[in-house]
């Protein structure tokens, strides 16, 4: 972000990325109980008075990339078209390129959407850099050149 814009934001805090993120968790959960509601229901009742978790244990295994790949399509187009999610809106904040101060474009969303999962998928640690940036940047928001700011 260019030096004369950098004071034209205010930087979204950590407490409202958090709860942008259990937001954002909860609707991509209800999208893929939506898309898997047929399957959950059978598991459900294989495992009824069994305790069996194998049955769950497959279906998670066969459908990780399905997971995966709906959480990069909700982040990616979300913070493509508005930079917003769903979680974002609620507690107006707002993904901004650094450089430009504008939405982020289809790539720069990508990118970030994918960087995201491996925030998540390594013990969350991409998330603590947030607590040791003054512009509270995740690792996939400084790969991406991106930041969250209040809308």
């Amino acid at each position: 972000m260019e030096e004369s814009n950098s004071n034209a934001y205010q930087v979204a805090s950590i407490g409202k990325r958090t709860i942008a993120y259990f937001i954002d968790d909860i609707v991509v959960s209800l999208f893929l109980f939506i898309i898997f509601y047929e399957q959950l229901l059978s598991i459900y009742t294989q495992m009824q008075g069994s305790m069996d978790f194998m049955p769950m244990v497959h279906f998670l295994e066969q459908n990780s990339i399905v997971f995966i790949l709906l959480r990069i399509i909700y982040q990616t187009f979300f913070v493509w078209q508005n930079g917003m999610t769903v979680g974002k809106m609620a507690v107006k904040i707002k993904v901004i390129e650094m450089n430009t101060g504008e939405t982020p474009s289809f790539q720069i969303a990508f990118l970030r959407a994918s960087l995201r999962i491996v925030s998540d998928s390594i013990f969350y640690l991409g998330y603590i850099f947030a607590y040791f940036n003054p512009l509270v940047q995740t690792l996939h928001d400084k790969l991406a050149k991106t930041i969250v700011v209040d809308v």
